[in-house]
């Protein structure tokens, strides 16, 4: 039996590899370790509904400010991944488990009992499951849908690479209210940083949600800080552009164990704007761009902002 908390059973492909050293963090990295009421409540529904959170397991610094308001990503699936990217503190290799039937009852029922207006629901990459988990994340959707009508829900997927077209199909079919599905990094540092996935599979992926529902609002990030420069960033904006995409998140990476992906270094706080100024130009809805930006901070408020900017946008 696998114990996920050491760092060799967690991460088995990663245990040979050289240490990279953890640089020092900047100032304006740092976060306050969680203490509040709220960062307890929200772990005890967490932890009473047998769930799973990215928060936790891809050690967000964020979570003591999120969870301190209630705010949570669901990650489904198991908290194993069949895919080993460099960048990624969540647990790899087989998934010890089938996919679990009473999750998507779970999820919603935690949804209802923390009162949350917008959720975002993520998931481990399963390779292992033929449809790669898309009708679970459909009964997840409808399951919140039922129990929390007034919830708006955002899904951060997998690529669906393995799969036939049916399975995005089968996402978009649930009528998410954001589809989000990030591509992580330039197409250059793919081969490095993401090396079960293809660049362009990614953008296609997105293109194609819009294709399906042109309603749905789309959404996908980078992280910044592993070794990319400035133009190449520009041009993922670009491609972004170019498959209708809605919304993009721009983060600083921050190596979880010394046998992770290398810190190229910390990107400042004036280049984050630079970055956010050049995306609004290029015609994103929405943009986040600071050096603690992840997928799902501040998404509700963040989704309030991009229905405004739409509305704004068509003359109303």
């Amino acid at each position: 039996m696998r114990d996920l908390n050491i760092p060799e059973q967690r991460h088995p492909e990663k245990a040979h590899k050289p240490d990279n050293a953890q640089p020092k963090k900047p100032d304006w990295i740092r976060v306050k370790a969680p203490t509040s009421d709220g960062y307890k409540k929200t772990r005890d529904i967490m932890r009473d509904n047998k769930l799973v959170t990215v928060c936790e397991e891809a050690g967000c610094p964020n979570v003591g400010e999120c969870w301190s308001q209630g705010h949570a990503t669901m990650m489904i699936m198991g908290e194993v991944c069949t895919r080993a990217c460099t960048f990624c503190n969540i647990a790899t290799g087989k998934p010890p488990e089938d996919l679990d039937v009473f999750e998507p009852g779970r999820v919603a029922s935690a949804v209802k009992k923390l009162g949350l207006n917008h959720v975002v629901v993520t998931s481990v990459d399963r390779d292992d499951v033929k449809d790669g988990g898309a009708e679970h994340f459909a009964q997840t959707i409808r399951a919140i849908r039922k129990q929390s009508p007034n919830t708006t829900i955002e899904i951060l997927t997998p690529d669906f690479i393995r799969c036939d077209d049916s399975a995005l199909e089968t996402v978009v079919a649930a009528r998410p209210d954001v589809f989000n599905h990030n591509l992580e990094t330039v197409p250059g540092l793919y081969p490095e940083v993401r090396p079960g996935a293809r660049y362009f599979h990614s953008l296609r992926l997105l293109q194609r949600v819009k294709e399906l529902d042109p309603s749905m609002f789309t959404k996908s990030g980078i992280m910044v800080g592993l070794g990319e420069d400035k133009q190449s960033v520009v041009q993922v904006m670009e491609d972004m552009r170019a498959a209708d995409i809605d919304f993009l998140t721009i983060g600083q990476y921050l190596q979880p164990t010394p046998k992770h992906h290398a810190v190229d270094r910390f990107v400042t706080p004036d280049e984050f704007a630079n970055y956010e100024k050049t995306a609004f130009n290029k015609g994103f809805l929405m943009v986040s761009a600071t050096p603690l930006t992840r997928s799902s901070y501040h998404a509700g408020d963040d989704f309030a902002r991009l229905r405004a900017a739409r509305l704004k946008a068509l003359g109303h």
